[in-house]
């Protein structure tokens, strides 16, 4: 009996140990474990627990730093119950939000404010055949997403000096523009309007998921800007008093939906 007992106690022992161990494990010691979820960034300068972390700089895979990294994580992450707060602060981008969820692809996001610069994308992604340039700030109350794409979302986006820079031509300021975004069964539709006094005047609604995009809109240089104006007579057509209309549709379903025509 005096044998067991004193196994008993040892593994007793033991447990314990290895419970305060994971209680008030280093950032430190998991951190190579960290960095292969990272699809190549690297976490520079790692102090605080796993629970309670920070890194001093956050590193691209290009060797762009973005900033600090402060990160919660409760401990019920234990149990397969995921809540992290997450914070990355730096010159050219500001994030902060809460994740719940098994998985980062299937989580649901809340309380979530961002600021961009777009700088950080460097020569991607093209839109409208040109390199947006400016920043990026949105708002989110709540996301969520299934296979990394969000299935319901509210969220207010701003496109703070926006430009386009276009191969082979000048930039072309856009001015400011926002839109309101909302996601309902994987279908993100949207109002994009100009807000008043830029270069471009626009009112447009969109609507993408994953297997088709639309966007139609009506819009037109403010004052004279005749390389703006002619860069928006590519995408529609445009009326006497100057204002291009565009009907754009686009992505696997409206491919289909044009062969059955």
């Amino acid at each position: 009996m005096k044998v067991w007992r004193t196994a008993l106690i040892g593994l007793a022992t033991l447990l314990l140990a290895g419970s305060a161990m994971v209680w008030f494990l280093p950032a430190r010691w998991v951190l190579p474990w960290l960095q292969a979820r990272l699809n190549g960034a690297q976490l520079h300068d790692v102090s605080g627990l796993v629970w309670d972390g920070r890194a001093g700089q956050v590193v691209t895979a290009k060797g762009e730093g973005l900033g600090a990294l402060q990160w919660q994580l409760s401990r019920l992450a234990l149990l397969g119950d995921n809540r992290l707060h997450v914070e990355l602060h730096g010159p050219r981008i500001d994030f902060a939000g809460n994740m719940t969820g098994r998985q980062s692809s299937e989580a649901v996001w809340t309380d979530v404010q961002m600021r961009l610069d777009l700088d950080v994308f460097g020569a991607a992604p093209l839109v409208l055949g040109g390199l947006p340039r400016g920043t990026l700030r949105a708002t989110a109350s709540r996301i969520q997403l299934r296979g990394g794409w969000p299935w319901s979302l509210d969220t207010r986006v701003q496109w703070q000096d926006a430009l386009l820079r276009v191969p082979r031509q000048q930039d072309l300021p856009l001015g400011n523009l926002h839109a309101d975004l909302r996601a309902v069964n994987g279908v993100i539709e949207g109002h994009l309007q100009d807000e008043g006094e830029g270069p471009l005047r626009i009112d447009g609604r969109l609507q993408f998921s994953p297997l088709a995009r639309r966007f139609i809109a009506a819009a037109g240089a403010r004052g004279q800007q005749p390389e703006l104006q002619r860069w928006l007579t590519a995408f529609g057509t445009t009326d006497a008093e100057g204002v291009t209309h565009i009907n754009y549709s686009g992505g696997l379903a409206a491919a289909i939906h044009g062969e059955k025509r």
